[in-house]
């Protein structure tokens, strides 16, 4: 019980909860946890606790009933990416608006490794990408904070929007004049568009096959 007691004292002072808030929020009497202490110092290997009291405790810690009792790892929190829409040959992407709003639609659990503040995904759709990218398979980028074509995006594959309200996945080119873009298809067999204005256009940062991606 001593130790049980010890990592309790942790996770309370964690969140600086008293014992006597923590009593409560776990649904003990107002001295619920001091109790367990005190008779446990005067001896009392249990003090008093079973398993349903620990159980409400570890729920009001915010922790796993085996962490509390056997202090084993808490599992890594599964953190996810919004998926703003679909992109294919022309696809309109309507929830391109809603970038960094917050998570209300899909997510998909993040490629070890991608941060996740500032990133979204689109979904690939139908074989207009072939070979280079297949249907569902989701690609991660962050857009620029104001709408823009940054140099960076030059030369590379990128996530992009027209002023047409279209969302394409080309690679982006400088076009015959400044503001204008050439969009370089990735099936050789598609047709390039040029001298396009676009809208914003954010290199691809990450392909995340199909069969890896993971729907939270």
């Amino acid at each position: 019980m001593g130790e049980i007691l010890a990592r309790i004292t942790v996770r309370r002072e964690q969140l600086k909860l008293s014992e006597q808030a923590l009593s409560k929020d776990a649904g003990l009497s107002k001295d619920g946890i001091r109790n367990w202490r005190r008779r446990f110092e005067a001896g009392d290997e249990s003090a008093g606790a079973n398993i349903t009291s620990i159980a409400k405790v570890a729920a009001a810690l915010g922790v796993s009933e085996l962490w509390l009792l056997y202090g084993e790892p808490e599992p890594e929190p599964h953190h996810t990416i919004s998926i703003a829409g679909s992109v294919g040959a022309g696809a309109h992407v309507p929830v391109f608006d809603a970038y960094g709003k917050g998570g209300d639609g899909p997510q998909v659990e993040a490629p070890p490794g991608l941060p996740t503040t500032g990133i979204v995904a689109v979904e690939v759709e139908g074989d207009s990408m072939e070979p280079v990218y297949s249907a569902g398979d989701l690609l991660f980028y962050s857009r620029p904070a104001a709408d823009s074509v940054p140099s960076e995006a030059i030369g590379r594959r990128c996530v992009c929007e027209c002023e047409r309200g279209l969302g394409w996945v080309k690679q982006v080119k400088l076009g015959s004049e400044p503001g204008l873009f050439n969009l370089i298809s990735l099936n050789p067999g598609a047709e390039n568009q040029h001298d396009v204005k676009l809208k914003w256009a954010a290199p691809v940062r990450l392909h995340w096959p199909a069969d890896l991606a993971r729907r939270a």
